[in-house]
C-alpha cells in the first residue's frame, strides 16, 4: 500500500509574498498568530521542538524524507504552482529534483488556481491571475514538467507518470490540453500519462469528463464536508448554539462560522462518514485526514473539525487501508498532509502529540500486513 503525502512547500519567503502579505512571510506567520476562539480549542499549533524550519535549509527536507521512510510514508505529492510560465514556490521542489540523496517517491499536483486574498480577507481579489493560453504554453508547461517525469523517483505506473490537476474545471481548454501533453509524454518515452483530479468541485462540475482521469482523489475531509448528509442534524443546530453560548459565554455565531456551513464538527462522525461511503466514482482512490482547523488562517471565517487526535486516527486509517484494497481496488491512499500546518491538517511532529500521527501511519501499514 502507497501512502501519498500532500505537501505545501510554502515555508519559505519568496519576493511575490514579500509583496503582498509583508517581508520574511511564510506559512508559520500564519500558524503562529494563531488564537483559540473557544475553550479548548487546540491553538496555536507549535512544531516539536519549535522547529519553525526553512525549506531552503536542505537539512530540512533531508528530515522530512528520513521522517517518511521511518514511518512508512510512501512519497509527496508537491504542489505545483504554474502561471503561464510564472512559477511560485518552486525552489524546495527543484533542489529535491537534484538531491539524489533524498530517497523517496514523489509526484506534483498543480494548483491551477488564481491566487486571491480570500483566506485573508474574505474578498476575492486576485493577486495572481490564472491562464492557460494554447500549444505553445502548453508545451513550455510539459517541458518543465518532463524535467520531473524523467527523475526515477517520480511515481508512474505502466510507464506513465501520475500527474495530478487540482481543479479541472478550471480549464477551458482542458480536453485539448491533456491530450497535447500525453502525445508529449509518447514522444519522449512514456506511454502517456495518468491524470487524476483531487477537488470535490469538479466531481460536482457540470463539465465534469469522466474518461479524462485515470484517478479521482477523495480529497479529504473536503469531500466529507461537501457531499455529507447532515439533514438530521438540521433540527440539532439551534440547541447546539444555545447551549454552548450559555455555558461558555461565547457567540460561537460569530467566533467561527462553522455549524452554519457544516453542521457537523466532528472528527468520528466524519471519519464514519468517509467509511460508511461508497466510493464515488470507479475510479476513486481513498484519502484519509489527519485533522482539519484553518482558523489560523480565516481566524472567525474558519472551518474547525473538533476532536481529532492519533489515536483515533490510527483506527480509522487502518480501516481506510482495508477500504482501499477490498472496495476501492486501489494500492494507494492520499493523506491530508505532510505539513498543511495552517489548515490543521499534518503528519509532522507536535508539541502535543509529537510522532503520534506519523506512528499511526507505520502501526496501520504493520497491521495491515504492508509496511514497506
Amino acid at each position: 500500500m502507497k501512502v501519498i503525502a500532500f505537501y505545501l512547500p510554502q515555508f519559505h519567503a519568496i519576493p511575490e509574498n514579500d509583496k503582498w502579505w509583508g517581508k520574511g512571510f511564510t506559512e508559520w506567520v500564519n500558524v503562529k498568530k494563531a488564537k483559540a476562539l473557544f475553550p479548548n480549542h487546540y491553538q496555536p499549533r507549535v512544531p516539536l521542538n519549535d522547529n519553525y524550519y526553512n525549506l531552503l535549509n536542505p537539512e530540512v527536507m533531508k528530515w522530512q524524507v528520513e521522517l517518511a521512510n521511518k514511518y512508512g510514508v510512501y512519497g509527496f505529492c508537491f504542489y505545483h504552482y504554474w502561471f503561464s510560465g510564472k512559477k511560485l514556490l518552486e525552489k524546495p521542489v527543484e533542489d529535491f529534483l537534484t538531491r539524489k540523496d533524498l530517497d523517496t517517491h514523489f509526484c506534483l499536483c498543480w494548483a491551477n488556481e488564481s491566487w486571491t486574498n480570500t483566506w485573508a480577507n474574505g474578498s476575492a481579489d486576485i493577486i495572481m491571475q490564472q491562464s492557460y493560453g494554447g500549444k505553445i504554453e502548453w508545451k513550455q508547461h510539459f517541458t518543465y514538467l518532463l524535467n520531473y517525469f524523467n527523475d526515477d523517483r517520480y511515481i508512474k505506473n505502466d510507464n506513465k507518470p501520475l500527474l495530478i490537476i487540482y481543479r479541472p474545471e478550471l480549464i477551458d481548454c482542458l480536453e485539448e490540453m491533456l491530450s497535447y501533453w500525453e502525445d508529449l509524454a509518447r514522444e519522449n518515452g512514456f506511454d502517456g500519462i495518468e491524470y487524476a483530479y483531487q477537488n470535490v468541485s469538479y466531481y460536482l462540475s457540470n463539465k465534469r469528463n469522466d474518461n479524462l482521469f485515470k484517478y479521482a482523489i477523495e480529497y479529504q475531509p473536503n469531500w466529507a464536508l461537501a457531499l455529507k448528509n447532515i439533514s438530521s442534524l438540521q433540527r440539532m443546530k439551534k440547541a447546539f448554539l444555545l447551549f454552548i453560548e450559555k455555558n461558555f459565554n461565547i457567540n460561537l455565531r460569530e467566533k467561527l462560522q462553522v455549524l452554519s456551513k457544516l453542521k457537523s464538527l466532528d472528527y468520528v462522525s466524519l471519519w464514519n462518514y468517509i467509511l460508511d461511503t461508497k466510493p464515488y466514482t470507479n475510479y476513486s482512490v481513498p484519502c484519509a485526514f489527519t485533522d482539519w482547523d484553518n482558523t489560523p488562517r480565516k481566524g472567525k471565517r474558519g472551518l474547525v473539525v473538533l476532536n481529532a487526535n492519533p489515536v483515533d486516527f490510527e483506527k480509522f486509517f487502518l480501516k481506510l487501508l482495508h477500504k482501499a484494497k477490498e472496495e476501492y481496488k486501489q494500492e494507494m491512499v492520499f493523506v491530508f498532509a505532510w505539513n498543511e500546518w495552517a489548515e490543521g491538517g499534518y503528519l509532522e511532529p507536535d508539541e502535543k502529540y509529537g510522532y503520534g500521527y506519523l506512528q499511526a501511519i507505520k502501526n496501520s501499514l504493520a497491521k495491515l500486513g504492508d509496511n514497506k
